[in-house]
């Protein structure tokens, strides 16, 4: 039996006749979007965009690829929700969303969802180039197609998420080059590895919703949290040499080499205390310096690479 919020959770929702309804409608669209997630895949794709082309783009090529990522990323985004709108009204943190609270219905979602998403990918073929638009529209595929339905089947959606995950650098790599070669690779390893032990102490603190919610994260399936803890620190330690690789492929020099050494040891540290304790105290650090470490990394690879 479903909760009594959910009962509101209809095809049509109720409109409100007034100004501040229909901000309240707009504010909902927006959220569909995940704009705070998707500020992630904004500053990744920017990086890969700047770090294939240090002597500059061209700003009609970079406003595309900057637009055209937003709406295919905000679309997937959307889709997801969408697709996910029985479970979100089972977990208190996902309940109050648009669609499993009422507030927008599933057939207007999904349409306002096709129309970023071909918004977007289009807005690539057009204004930057087509192989952009491909690997935006793999990106897409991968997420909404793969990820989001494997998510209530097994524990393994969260590698197999990680590489749409992992792919907004290469779509701006592309955007810059026109062309995919082995730097472009390294930043994908770099994003895939890292989601990982994120991922893995975000599902260990909220285990008991995604239990609730009937989805079978590697927490869930496996409650003690040896598994969890462990590969949590398998990936952290398997992102501290990939972090270095920017510097063996000509993308960066020994000043991004020393912050990447010191931010993968305190990643691999966190990882092991997690490991060891499986308490929500040890996945709580992990999971804050986690949001801290990619912002880090991306920066000091940027910045580098201004003085290579």
């Amino acid at each position: 039996m479903k909760p009594a919020h959910a009962a509101a959770a209809t095809p049509y929702p109720v409109r409100l006749a007034s100004g501040a309804g229909s901000r309240r409608i707009a504010v909902d669209f927006l959220a569909l979007t995940k704009p705070r997630l998707n500020l992630l895949v904004l500053v990744t794709t920017l990086a890969g965009l700047y770090l294939a082309s240090p002597d500059g783009v061209a700003l009609p090529v970079l406003v595309h690829t900057l637009v055209g990522t937003t709406l295919v990323a905000g679309g997937a985004a959307a889709f997801n929700q969408v697709w996910e709108r029985d479970t979100d009204t089972l977990m208190n943190r996902t309940r109050m969303r648009p669609i499993p609270s009422g507030r927008l219905g599933i057939a207007e979602s999904a349409w306002f969802a096709a129309a970023l998403s071909i918004a977007g990918i289009v807005d690539l073929a057009a204004g930057v180039n087509r192989l952009a638009a491909g690997v935006a529209a793999l990106t897409l595929v991968t997420y909404v197609l793969v990820y989001t339905p494997l998510k209530r089947r097994s524990s393994l959606s969260t590698l197999v998420g990680a590489v749409p995950g992992a792919l907004p650098p290469v779509i701006g790599w592309a955007a810059a080059q026109g062309s995919l070669s082995l730097p472009a690779l390294v930043l994908f390893g770099i994003v895939f590895f890292w989601q990982m032990p994120h991922f893995l102490a975000i599902a260990w603190l909220y285990r008991d919703e995604y239990a609730a919610a009937g989805i079978p994260l590697l927490p869930v399936v496996e409650p003690d949290g040896r598994r969890t803890g462990r590969q949590a620190l398998l990936y952290a330690a398997a992102l501290w040499p990939v972090s270095l690789m920017p510097a063996l492929v000509g993308l960066a020099g020994g000043a991004y080499i020393a912050v990447a050494t010191l931010l993968g040891g305190m990643l691999i540290v966190l990882a092991a205390r997690f490991a060891r304790e499986r308490s929500s105290f040890a996945a709580r650090r992990l999971f804050l310096f986690s949001i801290i470490y990619l912002p880090l990394l991306w920066g000091a690879l940027v910045a580098d690479r201004l003085w290579i």
